[in-house]
């Protein structure tokens, strides 16, 4: 098996082709994927057939999946979440940039995304190195903002908007509760050791010791900042598509440009640490 890495952009962002993730994976394979997930922050798989159960599996050797808060995943696979928009809907799940539920004291290591069925047209998503987002600002910004914590929030109004639809159709126990978190601004990686900014538009609220309209002004200007085009890549889907992004040091935001036509992925987020 010879295994062929393509990045797909200059920020972030790799195919990875010559694996076949239905087929069982060994040590040493995993192993390669693992550094080119540290390297290139999120790659890609086209062209794989998996289960749900095997989707579990590859999960797996990463790490261990965690159930998210507010939305029941599949009836036999609760660690799988549907992230779904109808024909009639309007809005799609996450539809704003973000990284996933920062809202917790242990925010996800990573996030696996697997098509199932996707519309004839439409519905990229986009994906921000945080490493670049954080290492362009200017020095002086970069001493100020390590001395920052921000606090998350699950009800911030752009981002809860999204999962509406679904919440009223398969809401959890949890689906009314307010999470809320507090992170450093500048988050260290625990594995490359690299600095990333660790806010995003859809969940912080504030810098602790701040209120709303104290923090706004900076916020307001990073939120700009780490999303500039030449810090992105841009995955267009198709039939048997994989997405594996590293949750501590990007933000993703998929597109809501295909207005009825269905579309359905199958998420399982990874168990991370307290950021630090």
């Amino acid at each position: 098996m010879t295994i062929d890495i393509r990045p797909i952009a200059g920020a972030l962002g790799a195919e990875i082709h010559g694996i076949d993730l239905a087929r069982n994976l060994n040590a040493d394979t995993v192993a390669v994927m693992r550094r080119a997930l540290l390297d290139h922050l999120v790659i890609f798989f086209r062209d794989q057939d998996i289960t749900p159960a095997q989707h579990l599996e590859f999960a797996h050797w990463f790490g261990t999946p965690v159930e998210y808060p507010f939305v029941r995943g599949l009836p036999d696979y609760p660690l799988i979440t549907p992230i779904l928009k109808l024909e009639h809907e309007r809005v799609n799940f996450g539809g704003v940039w973000h990284a996933d539920t920062t809202y917790q004291e242990r925010p996800p290591m990573g996030t696996i995304l697997v098509a199932r069925e996707l519309p004839p047209f439409g519905g990229d998503t986009l994906f921000a190195n945080q490493y670049l987002a954080f290492e362009t600002l200017s020095p002086a910004l970069q001493r100020m903002l390590e001395g920052l914590r921000s606090i998350s929030s699950s009800n911030r109004a752009d981002v809860s908007r999204t999962r509406e639809d679904r919440v009223r159709d398969a809401g959890t126990a949890q689906a009314k509760q307010v999470m809320t978190a507090e992170h450093p601004v500048v988050r260290r990686h625990p594995e490359t050791g690299r600095r990333s900014l660790f806010i995003s538009t859809a969940h912080t609220e504030r810098f602790a010791g701040m209120t709303v309209e104290e923090s706004a002004g900076l916020l307001q200007f990073l939120f700009r900042h780490q999303v500039r085009p030449e810090f992105t890549c841009r995955f267009r889907w198709q039939p048997g598509s994989i997405a594996f992004w590293d949750n501590r040091c990007t933000l993703h935001n998929p597109i809501n440009d295909y207005h009825g036509y269905r579309r359905l992925l199958h998420r399982i987020t990874l168990e991370g640490d307290r950021p630090t």
